[in-house]
């Protein structure tokens, strides 16, 4: 039995909706941090499983992902930023607590 384009996307939906549960359901700011991370992982392995069973001759899906890690790094080292500001200030990370923009 070999692995084909199905068993790659089960896999990254699988993925998708683990991170999505874990965005939706915990309150802990870091922990969503990482599922949104575990998500864009998920769509990397859509990119480069198209790439390779669609149009194997080109890397554009392993372009893609690249930009994408390097999105994810940003945006990481930006969520993490923020969040150690807010936990300075407020002295929690609960996102339920996080009211900065409220009027």
């Amino acid at each position: 039995m070999s692995v084909g384009l199905e068993h790659y996307l089960i896999l990254s939906a699988v993925l998708f909706c683990i991170g999505l549960y874990g965005v939706l359901s915990k309150r802990n700011a870091v922990v969503i941090l990482m599922c949104v991370e575990i998500m864009l992982n998920a769509v990397n392995i859509t990119l480069v499983a198209f790439s390779r069973y669609v149009v194997p001759t080109l890397l554009t899906g392993q372009i893609f992902a690249i930009f994408v890690m390097a999105v994810a790094a940003a945006e990481a080292a930006v969520g993490i930023a923020i969040i150690i500001a807010i936990y300075r200030s407020r002295g929690t990370v609960d996102a339920e607590k996080f009211d900065l923009m409220k009027w």
